[in-house]
């Protein structure tokens, strides 16, 4: 998520365990049984990396925890160097790497959009026709396998208007001028764009029938329980069972039978009730005076149809939900389904999966017989992980359907959705919010919100009753390939202070370099074993503070996006913030990158890590650096592994104009633009090894 539309206030006032607190509780209790701090950070440092590569030599700890797979196979490793700090208006890549620019924002799908201007002239309709603005999460969808051909799902987070416009967004008499707001909307959403390898290098196959837009006005279907009741009915949507657009689309995941998820992720701050906010309306922050991009403010334009801008304000003035938009935002907030192989289909926001901040989602290792598991975290301070089990066992015949939305209901419509609270000890457990749970007091949380539609209305009101452990930031989650463990980066918490309190493991006031959890789910339960993966620091920071011994060849601070691959690399993003000012030591030292790493298995010990320690931090390697002020996010690759699709967001001057080599540092001033970025090896082998 661009820290350009992160959530500043502090939604979560609850009075609930924060993750900090627990870590230095842990921390706290093993210095007391090993004596003394520095005794129990050396502890820390010689735990290994639980399974990761370690030393010079690169090759994987093939040791297993109880009732956990077998790490990768020794053979795999990293075949690149780490690549140095770098701060310039261009991308480096490893010796033997290529990477070229593609599918910038304003590329055109098909021919009812005009070229991409630079003077930022082009109209709402070229926008609803062309790729959108500041790429985030995606996809990469192969068409009969191949690697060479397939369809790419990339999600536009938000708009950065002084770019998008010529002169930046303008406001008359207190109003936003429709064709800019449509122009907005147009840029949000998702892109499913058909791509092919033609001669060594990727292109956008024009006027194909798979390319399409979602945007922020799209017409989407409303499932699972929230669907149809009275919290989801407006003018447009009388009975309840459609809402238009998707919003700031920022995390992704895709599910085993062949579909795209997308993450709404930071959409409430668009909406604006100047009246009196309802409870679910202040815990997600609806705005109480007015809208991100204020375009409730085009409302009652002669061209405005049905309502198309003033449902951005959800103040109540009518009768009833269908004489106003007062509902309009409860149709937001949700993990949306795309059939991307399916023109004809409509995307599908899965409401049993929970509403708020979604940032991604990744699903469990399948296995035959049993449910499925959806791991999303809500990306604001203090709040949570969620993990959505589907009541339908999985049958590997469903990942042959061509009926892929129908398959998704059978998965996603019915189940239990489920908060973590962390334990100090290296456990925790999954907290059903079902009517049933008791808070305090012993009251249930039907006694508190009443029917399921309305707990999954109030998802995180549900998650405070129910006690969960309030996190820093929680955002992209992934499940390793072969032993199941989940990740997820904790991007960062400037918030945290004296009053919210240190920890043990990162103890620092202002939570400013972040950190990666994991976790592995105990087999049919719902308790969990845990522990640090990594902890984000300066190369020049202490001991203390830089406890995974990181050097300058792979210093990092904010992880955000991640991703594995199936043969079972890590790719770690960035988002340090830089585009706000570098102001940690991180990002004066170095621009946003992605780094790579092989883990193995969450390792059977009582420590909570960090698996990454001063011993074997060289196995995690920097692979790729952005442009200044960018973010590094969203990662896709092909079935062979000799293509890997990154994002660049929101750079200040990149790329230069008339040339697609990535790495090419301008000397002019150009208008930024998100893209897609392609890197292959220059001899055409696999990335990464």
């Amino acid at each position: 998520m661009s820290k350009s539309i992160s959530e500043k206030t502090i939604l979560n006032r609850t009075q609930s365990i924060p993750f900090s607190e627990i870590l230095e509780r842990n921390m706290s209790r093993r210095t007391v049984m090993r004596g003394g701090l520095a005794a129990a950070f050396a502890t820390m440092t010689s735990l290994g990396l639980a399974g990761c590569n370690s030393g010079d030599d690169d090759d994987a700890d093939n040791g297993q925890a109880p009732g956990n797979p077998v790490a990768p196979p020794a053979a795999l490793k990293l075949g690149f160097e780490s690549l140095p700090n770098s701060m310039t208006d261009g991308c480096v890549v490893p010796a033997g790497y290529v990477a070229h620019v593609f599918a910038a924002w304003g590329t055109p799908l098909n021919d009812n959009a005009q070229p991409w201007d630079q003077n930022g002239n082009n109209s709402s309709n070229d926008l609803l026709n062309a790729m959108g603005m500041h790429h985030d999460g995606m996809h990469f969808f192969p068409i009969e396998g191949s690697s060479t051909e397939g369809l790419l799902a990339v999600n536009h987070e938000y708009i950065d208007a002084q770019a998008l416009h010529p002169n930046g967004p303008t406001l008359v008499a207190g109003k936003r001028p429709a064709e800019e707001v449509r122009k907005e909307i147009n840029a949000h959403g998702v892109a499913i764009v058909h791509v092919r390898r033609e001669s060594g290098r990727w292109v956008i196959v024009n006027n194909s029938r798979y390319n399409r837009r979602f945007t922020s006005a799209t017409a989407m279907k409303l499932a699972g329980p929230v669907g149809g009741t009275d919290w989801v009915k407006t003018p447009f949507s009388p009975n309840g069972t459609q809402v238009r657009g998707t919003n700031n689309n920022c995390g992704n995941g895709y599910t085993p039978w062949g579909t795209y998820i997308t993450a709404e992720e930071n959409w409430a701050a668009c909406f604006v009730n100047t009246g009196t906010r309802p409870a679910h309306q202040r815990r997600v922050g609806v705005s109480a005076s007015a809208g991100r991009y204020r375009w409730e403010t085009a409302a009652g334009d002669a061209s405005e149809v049905l309502g198309e801008f003033a449902r951005f304000n959800v103040t109540e003035t009518g009768a009833d939900a269908t004489q106003d938009w007062r509902n309009e935002v409860n149709g937001f907030g949700y993990l949306v389904e795309i059939d991307p192989y399916d023109p004809s289909s409509i995307a599908t926001k899965r409401t049993s999966m929970g509403r708020f901040a979604h940032e991604g989602c990744t699903y469990s290792k399948p296995e035959a017989g049993k449910p499925l598991a959806f791991y999303s975290g809500d990306d604001s301070r203090f709040e949570y992980i969620y993990r959505f089990v589907s009541e339908a066992v999985w049958d590997p015949k469903d990942a042959e359907r061509t009926d892929r939305l129908a398959v998704g209901a059978k998965y996603l419509d019915k189940g239990t959705l489920y908060v973590a609270r962390f334990n100090d000890d290296g456990t925790g457990e999954w907290l059903a919010l079902t009517g049933t749970a008791t808070g305090a007091g012993g009251r249930t949380l039907a006694d508190e919100f009443g029917s399921l539609d309305a707990i999954l209305i109030n998802t995180r009101g549900a998650a405070d009753f129910v006690g969960a452990t309030p996190m820093d930031r929680p955002e992209w989650t992934v499940t390793h390939p072969t032993n199941g463990d989940i990740y997820v980066t904790l991007t960062n918490n400037s918030s945290r202070n004296a009053a919210s309190g240190t920890n043990g493991p990162n103890p620092r006031l202002n939570n400013v370099n972040g950190h990666i959890v994991r976790w592995h789910d105990e087999a049919g339960s719902t308790k969990f074993k845990w522990d640090i993966f990594v902890f984000g620091s300066d190369a020049g920071a202490d001991a203390d503070t830089n406890r995974s011994g990181l050097t300058e060849l792979n210093q990092l601070a904010s992880p955000d996006g991640l991703g594995f691959d199936p043969r079972g690399i890590l790719w770690i993003q960035t988002d340090n913030g830089i585009d706000g000012g570098r102001n940690n030591n991180v990002a004066r030292a170095t621009n946003d990158q992605m780094l790579a790493v092989i883990p193995g298995a969450l390792a059977d010990s009582t420590g909570t890590g960090p698996a990454i320690n001063a011993s074997n931090q060289a196995s995690l390697r920097r692979f790729f650096v952005g442009p200044n002020e960018a973010e590094i996010t969203g990662f896709a690759f092909t079935p062979d592994y000799t293509s890997i699709f990154l994002n660049v967001q929101h750079p200040v001057n990149w790329p230069a104009y008339g040339t697609d080599d990535a790495a090419v540092v301008t000397t002019t001033a150009v208008r930024p633009r998100s893209s897609t970025v392609v890197i292959q090896r220059a001899d055409g082998g696999p990335i990464g090894v």
